[in-house]
């Protein structure tokens, strides 16, 4: 069966901590993107995220006259380098996979978020949406990472 493919990228002057602390808890996604509540369902070994834990994130905007909640098992999770998922559920999508990683480059960090999937009557739609939504995504977290990392102003 063909493939779909998705991708942002953005760098950001944000260290990779900085934005691995964004993107590697989805409990934090509300607060730097376009998902109105996030939360984990099966933590991994830890209590927390990380391999094996399942999280859910739901849409903020409705999309087909919805909120879409995307339920993903987190398959790959090394802090401040790569973080890659499966749905398992909520998005009309097979063999989703998204990786999200992590680069340093000179001043701060890459970041490439992309995702592969069966190229079925329903996921060519859900693809039309996020080859728009993707950028805009990767864009938002650089600049989310970059207002953490930013020093507080002086006092006075």
């Amino acid at each position: 069966m063909d493939r779909l493919h998705v991708e942002g990228e953005a760098s950001t002057r944000a260290t990779a901590a900085t934005v691995w602390a964004l993107v590697s808890d989805a409990r934090r996604y509300p607060e730097w993107g376009p998902w109105g509540a996030a939360g984990l369902r099966t933590p991994g070994p830890d209590g927390g995220p990380g391999v094996g834990s399942v999280h859910w994130v739901r849409s903020s905007a409705r999309n087909f006259g919805r909120h879409v909640t995307s339920v993903e098992r987190i398959v790959v999770f090394e802090p401040d380098r790569h973080l890659a998922y499966e749905v398992v559920g909520g998005m009309p999508v097979r063999n989703y996979r998204a990786d999200v990683t992590l680069t340093p480059e000179a001043g701060g960090t890459h970041i490439t978020w992309a995702a592969t999937f069966d190229s079925t009557v329903l996921g060519r739609l859900v693809w039309r949406q996020l080859r728009v939504f993707y950028p805009e995504i990767v864009a938002t977290l650089a600049a989310a990472a970059e207002r953490l990392q930013a020093p507080a102003a002086p006092p006075g």
